[in-house]
């Protein structure tokens, strides 16, 4: 596993779409004169400080702080606005394409490394290896040198060249390197075939049970998802498919719609609607479908956006029996509008989508359910030294090497594929699709006896955790001033500026009087609860000297 300080490239080119379904756009909505009023207490504000602040200002701060100030109020952290000096790199984080070497790599003990060249990329043709070390890009070294700066200077136009140094062992090299288009792979297997690198599609050789890893939904990830099945039944028809969501952030919505669209023959596949937006309903079409293939889908928290949509229509079809956890619950579809004076590109949230069942996918924070959860009976939770164990072992699978490795195991094999991967839920997943194969029935075979509720109080059990996380560090905190106030002097340790009341003191039903600076009263607020202290604290009041009784009887 890289250590946690790396960075890997596709996690770069990645980032963008993380938790988001897109839809790309270019028209922009018209202002009305009407609504130019909105502007005019902004422009009032800029020209003061333009014109009288102590120092110096940069419009372009301003102006990006004015847009960020609204959208942070959206309190929606899917609406993020790009200035355009950075939409090149968002559309490449978009897409998944970029131009460059097509190589992943990490900073380790202060180089650039090579995690691992892409299969069929210049780096691989170039003869670029797996933990070779960068020293030099173009003769200037990269020692201390950030991720971002690296791949600044490896990416660049078509055709050109990149001259990059590496240490390999005991050797340095040279080596000469022609940029090209670079397509990050969002399609993968479970193991790399000696040789040419690519992707072993079919887990269980015996029963012919197909496997496919999808890590985003880039342009044409449904045309990646065909070809592989189309590989993996080179020499026959696939007696069962595992399609792996877990880990997938999301991307393209009409990506997930005609991965949907090839296993369901009828039905809603999703359905999206939104404030201004009528109700879009996509249904399947029965051409083309796989319909005699038994699938078995594998989700946890890390699934979001699309790859709920593309599981939740599978499972509420009942097209797929679901394993693993409870999906993130991202269920809000952004779309990327061009603002019109060219300053960048808003993507905004502008719809929700839901499910077959007219189910809203999106977690809120009175939300009971959400996402997309196992069949009743494959839930599958895994341990976090489990999660990093399978974690070590994917990483291992994702290195291209140019040489046979000594230890290579035997796909044709599958209880030691399954050993090697250390998934246990991925080993459930092939065990329930063996008995499939071997009994016609799907059951939980190999799974923990386990029901519907079981899911919900894992979630419950996660949030106590964080909540007796942070009781734990406001225990710490509380020691901490607790010390302070004992080395000082206890009248100036009692004067808490923060500490309105005395704490035994009970007002529920009291009241609270608001006046002007001039002593009017401007309203008299009831108190409804023994939190009104609590919510003060982050408040612009701050504590005056206390009232005494009969004055307060006087003015009221």
């Amino acid at each position: 596993m890289a250590n946690k300080n790396s960075l890997p490239l596709i996690g770069i080119l990645g980032v963008a779409v993380i938790g988001s379904t897109i839809a790309v756009a270019t028209n922009a909505i018209k202002i009305t004169n009407d609504e130019y009023g909105f502007f005019d207490p902004i422009v009032d504000v800029r020209t003061l400080i333009d014109g009288l602040y102590v120092e110096e200002t940069e419009t372009d701060k301003l102006q990006l702080g004015a847009i960020n100030g609204m959208i942070d109020e959206l309190n929606d952290p899917y609406t993020t606005f790009v200035p355009k000096r950075d939409t090149e790199k968002f559309s490449r984080d978009l897409t998944g394409e970029y131009v460059g070497i097509g190589a992943e790599v990490q900073i380790r003990d202060g180089w650039l490394t090579i995690s691992s060249p892409l299969d069929g990329s210049p780096s691989w043709k170039a003869g670029v290896m797996a933990d070779d070390r960068v020293i030099k890009i173009d003769g200037e070294s990269t020692e201390g040198h950030s991720i971002d700066d690296a791949i600044g200077r490896l990416i660049g136009e078509p055709d050109t060249k990149v001259l990059i140094t590496v240490e390999r062992g005991t050797e340095t090299l040279d080596i000469e390197i022609i940029r090209g288009h670079i397509k990050v792979q969002a399609v993968k297997g479970f193991m790399r075939i000696e040789g040419d690198g690519a992707w072993e599609h079919v887990i269980d050789v015996e029963r012919n049970i197909g496997y496919i890893r999808l890590t985003q939904f880039t342009p044409k990830a449904a045309l990646e998802v065909a070809i592989a099945i189309n590989s993996a039944e080179k020499s026959q028809m696939l007696n069962g498919l595992i399609l792996d969501l877990r880990f997938n952030p999301g991307g393209l919505l009409d990506e997930a719609i005609k991965i949907a669209d090839m296993f369901l023959e009828e039905g809603t596949i999703v359905s999206t609607k939104g404030r201004v937006f009528d109700e879009r309903i996509v249904n399947a079409h029965k051409k083309n479908t796989i319909t005699d293939m038994p699938l078995v889908v594998l989700v946890n928290g890390q699934s979001a956006s699309a790859s709920e949509v593309l599981s939740g229509a599978l499972f509420d079809h009942e097209r797929a029996i679901v394993i693993g956890t409870r999906s993130f619950g991202k269920g809000s579809v952004q779309t990327v509008r061009n603002l019109e004076s060219g300053a960048g590109v808003l993507k905004i949230t502008e719809q929700y989508y839901y499910l077959p069942s007219g189910r809203l996918l999106h977690r809120r924070d009175d939300s009971t359910t959400w996402g997309v959860d196992p069949t009743p009976g494959y839930y599958v939770p895994v341990s976090n030294e489990e999660l990093g164990d399978m974690l070590t072992a994917r990483r291992a699978q994702e290195v291209i090497l140019h040489t046979d490795a000594e230890d290579s195991i035997d796909i044709t094999d599958t209880d030691a594929v399954l050993e090697a991967l250390q998934d246990p839920q991925l080993t459930a997943a092939v065990r329930v699709i063996q008995n499939r194969i071997d009994t016609g029935e799907f059951e939980p075979v190999g799974i923990d006896s386990n029901a519907p509720d079981d899911v919900a109080l894992a979630e419950l059990n996660a949030l106590r955790n964080s909540e007796e996380r942070l009781y734990r560090e406001l225990t710490r905190i509380v020691k901490r001033v607790q010390a302070i106030e004992g080395g000082i002097d206890d009248e100036l340790a009692k004067e808490n500026p923060k500490d309105f009341w005395d704490d035994e003191l009970e007002l529920e039903g009291g009241e609270i009087v608001i006046r002007d600076k001039d002593g009017n009263i401007i309203t008299t607020l009831a108190i409804t609860g023994d939190n009104l202290e609590r919510w003060l604290i982050d408040a612009d009041v701050e504590k005056i000297e206390k009232v005494e009784e009969t004055e307060t009887e006087s003015d009221s």
